[in-house]
């Protein structure tokens, strides 16, 4: 069943392609760039890695995580009811920038192993920790995408995405 879920569509299926937005809410107007992998060739097998650990990170971590705003009403529902919502409480937002540049892809790989190790996992739904490791490092590192009509490939190299060119 893995299988079937992990392959591409071919008729369907397409490069990725970059694109940029702009930063609005920052002082001087800087672009974010996405990559847009909808029908790329590894979303099949992103999907069936969300499907399979998200419920377990789900259930470990809820009480610790806000992942949206839905969720931080309902933290702040319950911290207002035990009281602890005060005038003086205050808030913050944390701008991280270049994330996916500070986190190297090895070690986002390693910290995903700890994880199911520690929480006892040998295997999800089946599929042994080691093909995990090895399926989410595709996802993470067979970044080809269009920009262009050039082909690129990204990937990390010293905490720096370094973009290989076709000519």
């Amino acid at each position: 069943w893995q299988y079937k879920k992990m392959m591409p569509d071919r008729t369907k299926c397409e490069l990725a392609h970059l694109y940029f937005n702009p930063k609005t809410h920052k002082e001087d107007i800087s672009v974010r760039p996405i990559e847009n992998t909808i029908l790329a060739a590894t979303t099949n097998i992103s999907n069936l890695l969300d499907e399979i650990i998200r419920p377990i990170f789900d259930s470990k971590c809820s009480t610790t995580c806000i992942i949206d705003g839905a969720s931080l009403i309902k933290e702040l529902i319950k911290y207002t009811k035990r009281g602890l919502l005060k005038p003086t409480t205050l808030f913050c937002t944390i701008d991280i920038r270049n994330l996916y540049t500070m986190l190297p892809q090895e070690e986002a790989l390693n910290i995903l192993m700890e994880f199911l190790h520690e929480h006892g996992y040998k295997k999800v739904k089946g599929i042994p920790l080691d093909t995990i490791r090895k399926l989410a490092s595709i996802v993470l590192k067979e970044n080809v995408f269009v920009y262009d009509n050039k082909i690129h490939l990204s990937y990390l190299a010293g905490g720096r995405i370094l973009f290989a060119i076709s000519t």
